[in-house]
């Protein structure tokens, strides 16, 4: 419940029991039946004015509550995003760590070959 709200009903409420007090007040009747009058409209007044305070409350504990579970869904969101992210790093690296054994594999068969085509064309080079 907003601020506005929130004084929108108390002043409702303080000018529901002013009205009723006034209007007890300025009525003709006898003292006690006016006292009667004025305690009752006053045990009205306070048990409206409780009513209004509980749903208050109750208004504002759904909205914390509801306000938590969209910050735990938000957080849940984003670390889930995070955690796909960092998956998604992973598996590059890992694929790109293959691509570079494949590559050095490659280049290391070159180098034998080459090598061994350099002990063919160079002679007795085992004897030295």
């Amino acid at each position: 419940m907003g601020n506005n709200s929130s004084n929108t009903i108390i002043g409702i409420l303080a000018g529901t029991a002013i009205g009723a007090t006034l209007g007890v007040l300025f009525a003709p009747d006898k003292g006690a039946n006016t006292r009667q009058r004025i305690s009752d409209e006053a045990l009205a007044a306070r048990d409206r004015i409780a009513e209004g305070a509980l749903a208050a409350r109750d208004n504002i504990a759904n909205k914390a509550v509801n306000l938590k579970d969209r910050v735990v869904e938000t957080v849940s969101a984003k670390k889930m995003t995070l955690d796909e992210q960092v998956e998604t790093l992973v598996s590059d690296t890992s694929h790109k760590a293959e691509d570079v054994i494949t590559t050095l594999e490659k280049k290391l068969a070159e180098l034998k070959e080459k090598n061994k085509q350099f002990q063919k064309s160079t002679p007795n080079s085992k004897t030295a």
